[in-house]
């Protein structure tokens, strides 16, 4: 041993047995020491990797592996899918070489060399050519090997099916001739018709999304990147205040827009994963001034962007100072109506606690002093694409396992939170082939640039989650399920949604990739509150964001003399359910007025008691 070796190793030893600052480790759910030496080497690992565990990963893989190796019959499902995809070939390939050899002696239909299969990669036209068609064709057949070969292994638990299941598609994914510029039919056209102006043009878009100020001198709009749509003077435009503010929320609350309002205003709960003027968007599409213009006083939360300062944030925290802070405060503004709550996403899971807790509080109240006070009564809640069983959360679960959170702990370790462009890459890798290789086909190879609009502009605007936050979230709700299993604790006591009394109106949507539909369904499982529910055309974001005379819009409810008193599960829902064209929002904004007071009351301005600013407040601008 060398005596730097040897002189080393006092450092290492020191390093190793330094003791850390009591922190929050989701591998426990405790305050406790962590060794440093650990947390730095996992940590840059992570930074490695992007947050992926590779002992995650190679479990699952060897799990596939040693059950496959002991599934003989799924051997030869194998061994005979290859038999007929490869009987295939010959045929195929003499129709291709005589339809191209002897075009005119030898047509054909086609169709026949079509191998599109609904795949959007293949659909250009160019695809149902020489040679082009061969490749997508063995393309797609691998494709279906694998996905054959990945799934239904007797023996293999269901989340490392998962994983394998969706690595074999992003690795597939990566090597599509879709992705090539010499192999895509479609960007081989563009560049002889261009003279490959179309890849200069992609080569400007990439050296611009990596940062760099490129100037645009050969007139082409389409090179040029153009500016966001900025808060307070193109998006979050409905005039209102700023009435409250502490360390992690602005509370605002809008200016009316009719003489008369209901008396029960509606305070919305947004996501801190996002910023909230996605319910403000433009004037056409912002649900906070459709409801104002109802006749509904609204009040929003504005969530804070945390720093590292904030990285021991909790739950527990959001709770106290976000919902229950904002709803004190509303009550005092209101002088104690009942309250229409809203929540979105995580700010619907929360809602969902935060009015289980208050009914747990209101009869522990009964017997013993409760901890929350002077927060008004709930009149209603509603959710909107928030998941309050996390059973089935949809791929989201293929980065929730034990040794994953380990991995993902030790990413924030150093910086206190979890960067928005993380989230943002999490996301994108869920739907790579829309969001990552489509994006890399359309504006680096065919040199084209999406217009920009609202919705993407402020999906570009991300956000930070605090450590402990982010921590006790994954390990509490996604891993445990302890809110559906009645174990989520508030103050010291157990609570459960099924303490929930007052009406509830659902939302789920269709293509929801963050909060699938079905499991969104499941709160009919959880209370037995009356629960209105809907399912919206669209996405997460995109079904949410549904304003009124949006184009190709639409949304399934079941009406009240179509219900039994059973339960029915969501495939036997969404089949019984009706469908009704354009906008869910109005549907809902009858169910609020129905549930809300007949007399209307006079409408009054946000109160200037306080010189908080004017909407949208401080809190969104913190980048």
């Amino acid at each position: 041993m060398s005596n730097n070796s040897v002189s080393a190793l006092p450092i290492i030893a020191n390093i190793s047995s330094t003791k850390s600052d009591a922190e929050f480790c989701s591998a426990c759910g405790e305050e406790h020491t962590i060794n440093p030496l650990d947390m730095a080497l996992q940590n840059h690992l992570a930074k490695l990797t992007g947050g992926i565990s590779p002992a995650s990963v190679s479990l699952a893989w060897m799990d596939w592996a040693m059950h496959l190796a002991t599934s003989p019959g799924k051997q030869m499902e194998l061994v005979g899918l290859l038999q007929r995809q490869t009987a295939e070939w010959p045929g195929f390939l003499r129709k291709n070489l005589l339809h191209n050899v002897y075009p005119a002696s030898y047509e054909i239909d086609p169709t026949e060399l079509t191998t599109n299969s609904g795949d959007t990669r293949f659909a250009d036209k160019g695809w149902e050519q020489w040679p082009f068609n061969v490749m997508s064709k063995a393309f797609l057949q691998a494709q279906d090997f694998w996905q054959h070969a990945t799934c239904g292994v007797r023996g293999m638990t269901e989340h490392h099916e998962d994983v394998v299941n969706f690595m074999a598609r992003q690795l597939l994914d990566v090597v599509s001739p879709s992705n090539s510029p010499v192999l895509n039919p479609e960007i081989i056209a563009a560049s002889t018709t261009s003279g490959g102006k179309n890849l200069t043009s992609g080569l400007v878009h990439w050296l611009q999304d990596m940062g760099l100020e490129i100037p645009n001198n050969n007139g082409d709009k389409d090179a040029e990147v153009q500016p966001g749509y900025q808060p307070g003077k193109d998006v979050a435009l409905t005039p209102g205040k700023v009435i409250f503010r502490n360390h992690l929320i602005e509370l605002i609350q809008y200016a009316p827009q009719t003489s008369k309002v209901f008396a029960e205003p509606i305070l919305i709960v947004p996501s801190w994963i996002m910023k909230y003027y996605i319910l403000d968007l433009s004037h056409h599409n912002s649900m906070v001034r459709f409801l104002v213009e109802q006749g509904h006083t609204v009040f929003m939360i504005s969530w804070r962007n945390p720093n590292k300062d904030d990285r021991n944030l909790g739950m527990n925290d959001y709770l106290e100072q976000g919902l229950y802070a904002a709803l004190s405060e509303t009550n005092r503004a209101v002088k104690g109506h009942a309250i229409h709550t809203v929540g979105y996403c995580l700010g619907g899971t929360l809602l969902s606690i935060g009015a289980a807790a208050l009914a747990k509080e209101n009869d522990i109240a009964k017997t013993e002093q409760a901890k929350i006070t002077n927060i008004a009564n709930i009149a209603s809640v509603t959710l909107l694409a928030a998941q309050t069983d996390f059973s089935e959360p949809g791929e989201l679960g293929l980065f929730i396992d034990e040794s994953q959170l380990a991995m993902l702990d030790a990413l924030m370790w150093k910086q206190g939170y979890l960067d928005g462009k993380q989230m943002s890459g999490s996301f994108q890798l869920l739907n790579s082939r829309d969001l990552i290789w489509s994006k890399i086909m359309r504006e680096y190879q065919l040199g084209l640039r999406a217009q920009p609009n609202d919705l993407m502009s402020w999906n570009a605007d991300t956000t930070r989650l605090p450590y402990r936050m982010h921590s006790e979230y994954l390990k509490q709700l996604f891993l445990h399920n302890d809110l559906a299993r009645g174990h989520y604790e508030v103050h010291g006591h157990a609570i459960a949604l099924n303490d929930i009394r007052v009406p509830m109106f659902v939302v789920g949507t269709v293509k929801d990739h963050v909060s699938p539909w079905r499991s969104v369904y499941k709160i009919h499982v959880l209370t037995d509150a009356p629960i209105e529910f809907v399912l919206a055309s669209g996405g997460h974001n995109a079904g949410i964001v549904s304003e009124p005379g949006h184009a190709h819009r639409s949304y399934q409810y079941l009406p009240q003399n179509m219900r039994t008193k059973t339960y029915s599960d969501p495939d036997e829902w969404q089949f019984e359910a009706l469908k009704e064209q354009g906008s869910w929002w109005t549907f809902w904004q009858q169910w609020l007025k129905n549930h809300s007071d007949e007399k209307q009351i006079k409408a009054t301005q946000p109160s200037a008691d306080t010189d908080l600013g004017a909407a949208p407040g401080t809190y969104i601008f913190e980048k």
